[in-house]
Formats: C-alpha cells, sequence, structure tokens
C-alpha cells in the first residue's frame, strides 16, 4: 500500500544559508553547529560526543576554529572544491560526525561546471544539452543531503534573479526581481529552512554601528518563516529545531521507488512498445484472417466480419483499432485458437547463423 498513517519522518535539520560577501554566513553557520551539539549534549541525544565536520572551500575553517575549541567541540575540516568530495564528505558527516557544515556549496556547482566545460572543449560556454547531465550528477548530491541522517547547514552564495519589464516606452528592460542562491536551480529548495542574511550599517552614529540580520526565507515548520534576527543566534532558530523529531527515524524521500514499470527490458518507453506491439497484433490478424478468408469476394468479406464480430465483438475494423494491446493480443490468441486450433504463439525463426547458404536457398534470393 502506498499511503501509510502520517508521522513526522523529520529527524535531522537541513538548512540553507545564503548571503553576498561580510554578510555573516559562516559566521551563522557556527553558530548553529555549535548550538546545536549542546542541544543533543544537552538531551542524551546520539551525536552529542561526536565532532563537527567542516566542507570547506573558502579557509573559514581557520576564523571559527577558535569558537569550537571554546565549546569543548572537535572540529574536523576537509578543504576541497571537488564535486566528487560532496557526496563523500556526506557519508563521512553521517557516519563519523554530528554536524556537517558545507561553506560554500556555490564553489561545488561553478567548479563542476567549470570543469565539465574545459572537458568538453566548450569554449563559447555551455550547450543545452549539458544541462542534463550536469543536473543529473547535482542530484546525487541534493538526494544524499535531503535523506542522510546527519544535521546539514550549507552555505551558499547569493545572487540576484532578474527578469525583462516592459517600459511606458515600450521597450523592455531588464530588472532585479530577487535573489537566490548561487547554486544549481533548485537547490534552494531542498533545505526545510532556508535564510538570507544581510549586512546592516547605520553610518550615523558615533561610532558606526555594523550588524547583520537574517531573514527566514522559508520554514516548513512555520515556526519563525518571515521573521527577521538581528545578529541571530542558536536560539534563534531552536523553535524550527524543536519541531524535529531529533533522535526518531529520518525519511526525507523515498528514492528506491522508480518507474521501471513504465519501461520494458531494454529501456524502451513502455507505452512506445506497446504501441509497436499493437500494430504488429493487429497486421498479424489481417494475415491470419486472409489466409483462412482470402479474397475480395463479398463472401470472403462477410466470413472475415464474422470471425472479428465473433472474438471483439465488432465488425467494425476502426473499432477495433482503437482497442488497446492487451485487448488485442488477447483477440489475436482467440483468433488462432477458432482458425488455427491452437493459441498463438511466435517461435524464434529457426535459422543457423553461421552456417553458410545452401544452394537452394541461394535459388531463391533476388538477384
Amino acid at each position: 500500500m502506498l499511503f501509510k498513517p502520517a508521522t513526522n519522518t523529520q529527524a535531522f535539520l537541513k538548512c540553507g544559508i545564503m548571503g553576498f560577501a561580510g554578510d555573516g554566513k559562516t559566521h551563522t553557520a557556527t553558530e548553529i553547529a555549535i548550538g546545536m551539539v549542546e542541544h543533543m549534549r544537552a538531551k542524551g541525544l546520539p551525536g552529542g560526543d561526536k565532532p563537527v565536520m567542516f566542507l570547506d572551500t573558502e579557509t573559514g575553517s581557520d576564523w571559527v576554529k577558535p569558537r569550537f575549541d571554546a565549546a569543548g567541540i572537535q572540529l574536523m575540516v576537509a578543504k576541497t572544491r571537488a564535486f566528487v568530495d560532496l557526496v563523500t564528505a556526506v557519508d563521512e558527516a553521517e557516519s563519523e560526525g554530528a554536524f556537517l557544515l558545507i561553506d560554500s556549496i556555490s564553489h561545488f556547482w561553478t567548479g563542476l561546471c567549470d570543469e565539465y566545460a574545459q572537458r568538453r572543449n566548450r569554449k563559447r560556454g555551455l550547450e543545452f544539452s549539458d544541462w542534463a547531465w550536469l543536473k543529473k550528477e547535482w542530484r546525487r548530491f541534493t538526494d544524499r543531503y535531503v535523506n542522510s541522517n546527519c544535521h546539514i547547514v550549507l552555505c551558499g552564495r547569493a545572487g540576484y534573479e532578474y527578469d525583462f519589464f516592459e517600459g511606458e516606452d515600450g521597450k523592455k528592460n531588464l530588472e532585479k526581481t530577487g535573489i537566490k542562491m548561487k547554486a544549481e536551480g533548485e537547490t534552494g529548495y531542498e533545505p526545510s529552512i532556508l535564510v538570507l542574511m544581510e549586512k546592516q550599517m547605520d553610518i550615523n552614529q558615533s561610532p558606526p554601528q555594523v550588524w547583520r540580520t537574517a531573514t527566514i526565507l522559508k520554514d516548513r515548520s512555520t515556526k519563525i518563516d518571515g521573521k527577521q534576527f538581528a545578529n541571530p543566534t542558536f536560539r534563534d532558530f531552536l523553535p524550527h529545531i524543536e519541531y524535529l523529531n531529533l533522535g526518531g527515524v529520518h525519511l526525507g524521500v523515498d528514492t528506491s521507488r522508480d518507474n521501471a514499470e513504465l519501461f520494458s527490458e531494454d529501456g524502451e518507453p513502455r507505452w512506445q512498445k506497446e504501441k509497436r506491439m499493437k500494430e504488429i497484433a493487429l497486421d498479424e490478424i489481417v494475415e491470419l484472417l486472409n489466409k483462412h478468408h482470402g479474397g475480395t469476394s463479398n463472401d470472403a468479406k462477410r466470413a472475415k466480419a464474422d470471425v472479428l464480430e465473433a472474438v471483439f465483438g465488432t465488425r467494425s475494423w476502426e473499432r477495433i483499432n482503437t482497442f488497446d494491446f492487451t485487448t488485442i493480443s488477447a483477440g489475436r490468441n482467440a483468433l488462432w485458437i477458432r482458425l488455427e486450433g491452437k493459441e498463438y504463439s511466435w517461435p524464434q525463426p529457426n535459422v543457423a547463423v553461421n552456417e553458410p547458404a545452401t544452394e537452394e536457398l541461394l535459388e531463391d534470393v533476388p538477384q
């Protein structure tokens, strides 16, 4: 049965943080990582005694290490921008760590695209057909991210979204319409909570004041959705975290299910193969009727129509053409029993591929 009673199967934090340079992404991610480990320790949850894993593309781990040391939390670091390390990092964090911090996810996406373009000699940029492969590879990470038994926060650089709008003069102008994470286009949909970090300044005060604001763009728990926090701490995100089924069984999306039933064994779409097999079955029915009731006389036509009506319930060939393959196939078998005295079968041609053609066979070959 496909449907089951609903339970909360979100047992691990999946957080995304984006912003421009200096907006506080790494600082806030560190606040969440340290707070999460301390929260697990206080609750006696598994993982509280394990290290935080930092997948570092921007040397941010060097600057936040003292904060982990002060909290008594071991920090494990991998400094890489290779996409192949991204899925491996999730696997290692799941088995060996309490928390995975990825900073920045943008480097892995741009690095994958750039290397692909270089290896495929795309001097004028990526082609339309390239994106299918790139997006498929990227889904290896996003599927692992959503389903992993590990708390993960991924930081990404922010970028502007643009669109064309027609002005009063009739000309189309390119305008900013929003902000998105600089990664594969659908990456921002994966986190359960998505945070936009922004740097704020008040230069009219003496001395000038600078702070960072976190805007919750998405919170699937709705506990803090749309709220803003100045210089956010772990406690600001706690309402979302407390909604999680911490310590429970985690299930993001069941990726074990597939659409194999839609395809034949050779990979051809089943509908396409059934369409072709239906055409073959109809042709075989026609040939069988001609074999037993050949000719164009009225008696021959009447005999064919009588047989079709007995098997398919209609004398109309056009209506029989609208039947699905299953119905056509069953009718073909019934016709074989009625006219041939046996069930339909199609034996493999009894031809030895490696045997030389005899003179008798060659005589029948058109010259």
